[in-house]
């Protein structure tokens, strides 16, 4: 018999998180960029952890799974994000049942918001040159 696990994908901004969830005790192994980082060590502030947590929470599997996080690019609350969207998704993978809940949270919902490009003559994607008359 394989190993069971049920897997989901998180995006945000440039951060992509890709997740294993396996029938454990509610450990957590966290890779960052290829390597390998102690979670509460790598999210510092109490409420990233309680975002990543939240959708093990409301569905209450939080000691039924342990996590296998993968994590590139982007910043630290944008990998959060993605894990938090990535946990979802393999939640529901798991069981459809729960699709309903994560749903109505809004857990299921991929924020699209990106980084808009750098215009030229400008500095930056809007913010324009001092105006002088003279």
């Amino acid at each position: 018999m394989g190993l069971i696990q049920y897997y989901g994908t998180g995006k945000r901004k440039t951060a992509v998180a890709r997740v294993y969830l396996r029938p454990g005790k509610g450990n957590i192994s966290l890779i960052v960029n290829k390597r390998p980082r102690a979670f509460d060590e790598y999210f510092s502030l109490e409420t990233q952890k309680i975002l990543i947590k939240k959708p093990l929470q409301l569905t209450g599997t939080t000691d039924k799974f342990d996590l296998l996080i993968r994590v590139d690019g982007g910043g630290i609350n944008a990998q959060a994000d993605a894990i938090k969207l990535g946990i979802a998704r393999a939640l529901v993978d798991y069981n459809k049942e729960l699709r309903p809940i994560l749903k109505k949270e809004g857990l299921l919902t991929r924020d699209a918001r990106e980084k808009e490009r750098k215009k030229y003559g400008l500095r930056g994607a809007r913010k324009a040159p001092q105006y002088h008359k003279r």
